[in-house]
């Protein structure tokens, strides 16, 4: 086959910074089989083009964006015809795959991967907060031939609208990022990580304030916390006055290679995120045999009680309380690390790539009969 992937970023020529692991590992695979071209809307400022990981990228660059991801798909199309056009996220990747595709005859398809199908105006978040974007994603999903995503929670919500999807969990790169064992405590300092960019969804006061009562429970802690900030400093302001800057270090991004090591090192992922799709730090986690406890959102609420502890969206007491109960029990926190683990390793990177090969070719439909 040959496909295009249109895609917001993540695929950095460096193949180290800028990048999304999952969105890697799935072109590695396809590349391996299929004719890969990946358009990236916004990868860098200016337009570009370069090899990687046996596909090739086709950077859009800033201006008209859209008008000119449609463009660089037909001119390639033109070369030679593509089969399948998908978008991984909606929004404007999946308006151009599913524009693209009617464009050209062929199969269109979407992953829901992020904030698409929610509305939370408060924090200014959700491809469906006004009614152009409720619009848009309207048009793209009816548009599409087949739609996926990442979690169960997401496919009910779409479901909800009207719309059939199947559930393909983003795995992870398992050479990359090899299982290991879990492993029992090593110390009375508990080692926690929380990975996400600083930002309203992910809702870090919750987690703050849940660690906060964690310290005057008088449990012994360390938190890292890995990611971008776009909050211009305001949740160290708000880890100072809630007397944390002794217990929590703002580690800023990390490399992919680097976030692995402090991974494996931690007791606990903790995550605080008002919506997910996934997320795809709760698959790595628990291939390093790491367990998580956060809210009740995408992967979280799929896995809870058995795999993750999930506790109600925006409740700092029933985080810290969820936290303790494992550090409380280890002989818990080690059986609930296992079960994650092997969910991990069956729904891994090859297991994405599987799935979406197999969708295409139901999309395609069957050969024709062959005549003579």
């Amino acid at each position: 086959m040959k496909i295009a992937l249109v895609l917001p970023g993540g695929v950095d020529r460096s193949g180290e910074v800028r990048v999304i692991p999952v969105f890697l590992a799935l072109v590695e695979r396809l590349a391996r089989v299929h004719e890969v071209h990946v358009f990236a809307l916004r990868q860098e400022a200016k337009p570009g083009q370069w090899p990687l990981l046996g596909a090739t990228v086709h950077n859009i660059g800033d201006g008209w964006t859209r008008m000119r991801a449609l463009a660089a798909i037909r001119q390639e199309h033109r070369r030679g015809a593509f089969d399948v056009v998908q978008a991984l996220f909606s929004g404007a990747a999946g308006q151009v795959a599913v524009v693209a595709a009617r464009w050209l005859h062929a199969r269109g398809v979407v992953h829901i991967g992020g904030g698409e199908l929610v509305s939370m105006p408060r924090i200014g978040y959700g491809g469906r907060r006004n009614w152009k974007g409720r619009l848009r994603e309207a048009c793209v999903l009816r548009g599409a031939h087949a739609v996926t995503a990442a979690s169960m929670p997401v496919v009910e919500s779409l479901l909800a609208l009207g719309i059939h999807a199947r559930r393909i969990a983003l795995g992870v790169d398992l050479r990359a990022w090899p299982p290991l064992a879990p492993r029992r405590r090593g110390g009375s300092v508990a080692r926690l990580i929380h990975v996400a960019s600083l930002n309203r969804v992910k809702d870090q006061p919750t987690l703050l304030h849940a660690l906060a009562k964690l310290k005057r429970a008088g449990i012994a802690f360390q938190m890292d916390i890995v990611g971008v900030d776009t909050l211009d400093g305001q949740m160290q302001a708000l880890a100072s006055h809630l007397g944390l800057d002794a217990n929590v270090h703002f580690a800023g991004f990390r490399t992919h290679r680097e976030l692995r090591d402090m991974v494996k090192a931690a007791d606990l992922l903790v995550m605080s995120s008002a919506h997910e799709a996934g997320p795809m730090v709760l698959f790595e986690a628990a291939i390093a045999g790491v367990p998580t406890v956060g809210t009740a959102v995408g992967h979280l609420v799929e896995w809870s009680p058995s795999a993750a502890l999930a506790v109600p969206v925006g409740d700092a007491t029933a985080l810290a309380s969820g936290i303790e109960r494992l550090l409380a029990n280890e002989d818990l926190r080690l059986h609930m690390a296992g079960i994650a683990q092997h969910r991990a390793i069956i729904e891994d990177a090859d297991y994405t790539a599987r799935a979406f090969e197999t969708l295409y070719l139901e999309v395609l439909g069957p050969l024709p009969a062959a005549t003579g």
